[in-house]
């Protein structure tokens, strides 16, 4: 598919000098912008009022567009590689900024089929090539630190709750002034569509700022003192390239898939149910008025956590190397999981503490994940990989919520729940962790045969065309 030209790949290459420092910030406007998606708590009883719907009916929105990133991300990952940087977001964007418009006329209108279509479908292609747009980009711009680089722009999608979230509640004050944000009162319908018509004029600022200052490196740029033979002296890092074809004929992706799934299904177990889970956790005891109290910023304290540990663990797997970092989150993941169950309400600092550093570990697993696979793949298409890799996030999307809920739906009624409840869903969780760690402990280098012909690793006449384009 070809794009027009002022988003072609050719013309977005820096010049001699030009500072790799302002990649990062492109990246972040995109990042912050999708990072939406972890604030739809915010308007979700609004819709369930004004729609007179389910909370299952309304959940399914955010389930739709984590599948649709999962779905988009796999099949446009090597049409991301082949244009750059700047054609994906600016194609992010419209995506997503359209799926604000069409939510916004489904809500309006009270057709939820059109809040499906708009926030869940569009909005969730907007998701899956944004997430994947920069990834490659910063890899390349940053060959002497990939988990700085992609922990830079990933934590972006992890805080943009931190932003969306007060945004959100103030505009709704705004257009509906009977709403306060505070407990008991819930905006109207109204509100909640003209937030969505704003947010999506807000992002396509910030996310069209991002594309056009977004740059790929010339072919034979590298960073002053980096010598990329240096690399290659590290466990699992190699300096060859594979394919996206190839590498999903590795056992190296399908390990990686899983280690993937089962970190972020055991964190999205915790978010479903970050508000609830506090509450539940101390509604026996002394402290259970405290706990109510911490419920309101619990959210946003696992937001912060989240954002900081993509940014923390991945520029410490720098130092410490890929896998043993994901030992870290999937084994320490599983023994906090365990505490999680069997003393977490104990006290609500515990719990909070415990919550909090879990949620740290699924967000750093996001952030290394790239750097990961360049490691094992090289540069050549690690957008496209990762782009397939993400379908293990659409799938615990889907399975992370059907565990905690199906589990919760058998211990009793929501609102009457304690502690005792959690602790078969929680258990499940440690489970996956430790099928997570074991395949993690399995990933070795990848074979040769799956290598990439040299003359890939620089650009030739013949190499200006297909897939061959897609050079350093």
């Amino acid at each position: 598919m070809a794009v027009p030209s002022f988003l072609a790949r050719e013309r977005i290459v820096a010049r001699p000098g030009f500072n790799r420092w302002l990649i990062p910030p492109a990246a972040l406007a995109v990042h912050l912008s999708i990072g939406q998606a972890y604030a739809t708590s915010v308007y979700k009883t609004a819709l369930v009022e004004h729609f007179d719907a389910s909370l299952t009916a309304i959940g399914i929105i955010f389930s739709l567009a984590i599948v649709m990133l999962g779905v988009s991300a796999a099949l446009f990952g090597t049409w991301v590689d082949k244009n750059g940087p700047r054609a994906a977001m600016f194609t992010s964007a419209v995506f997503w900024v359209s799926g604000f418009l069409v939510g916004s006329l489904g809500i309006a209108t009270g057709q939820l089929w059109l809040l499906y279509l708009g926030y869940g479908v569009l909005g969730g292609i907007g998701l899956g090539i944004g997430y994947i747009s920069p990834v490659s980009t910063l890899i390349k711009w940053f060959p002497d630190r990939p988990g700085l680089a992609t922990g830079m722009a990933i934590m972006g999608f992890g805080g943009g709750a931190l932003i969306a979230s007060p945004l959100s509640r103030q505009l709704l004050n705004w257009y509906d002034p009977d709403y306060d944000g505070t407990v008991g009162t819930v905006p109207d319908g109204n509100a909640v569509a003209m937030l969505f018509l704003t947010l999506g004029l807000v992002y396509l600022v910030f996310m069209m700022f991002g594309a056009f200052i977004i740059r790929v490196p010339a072919p034979d740029w590298r960073p002053h003192g980096f010598d990329p033979a240096t690399v290659k002296q590290k466990a699992l890092v190699t300096t060859e390239n594979v394919s996206a074809n190839n590498a999903i004929r590795t056992p190296q992706f399908w390990l990686l898939w899983t280690v993937l799934f089962c970190n972020v299904t055991a964190g999205i177990g915790i978010l479903e149910q970050a508000a609830p889970m506090i509450q539940d956790f101390f509604r026996d005891g002394e402290v259970s008025a405290v706990a109510a109290a911490a419920a309101a910023g619990f959210v946003g304290l696992l937001s912060l956590f989240n954002m900081g540990g993509r940014f923390v663990w991945s520029s410490t797997s720098d130092y410490i190397g890929r896998k043993p970092i994901y030992m870290v989150y999937l084994g320490v993941g599983a023994v906090l999981y365990v505490l999680l169950a069997t003393v977490g309400s104990s006290a609500t600092w515990l719990f909070v503490l415990l919550a909090a550093v879990i949620i740290s570990f699924y967000g750093g697993g996001f952030a290394t994940v790239p750097a990961y696979l360049r490691d094992l793949f090289g540069t050549y298409q690690v957008g496209a990989i990762h782009g397939r890799l993400l379908t293990a996030w659409a799938a615990a999307g889907i399975a992370g919520p059907l565990i905690i809920n199906g589990v919760l739906d058998t211990q009793g009624t929501p609102g009457e729940l304690v502690a005792a409840n959690y602790r078969p869903a929680l258990f499940i969780m440690v489970g996956l962790l430790v099928i997570g760690f074991v395949a993690n402990l399995m990933i070795k280098p990848v074979a040769s045969k799956w290598f990439e012909p040299k003359e890939t690793d620089r650009p030739t006449a013949a190499s200006t065309t297909g897939d061959r384009s897609l050079t350093r």
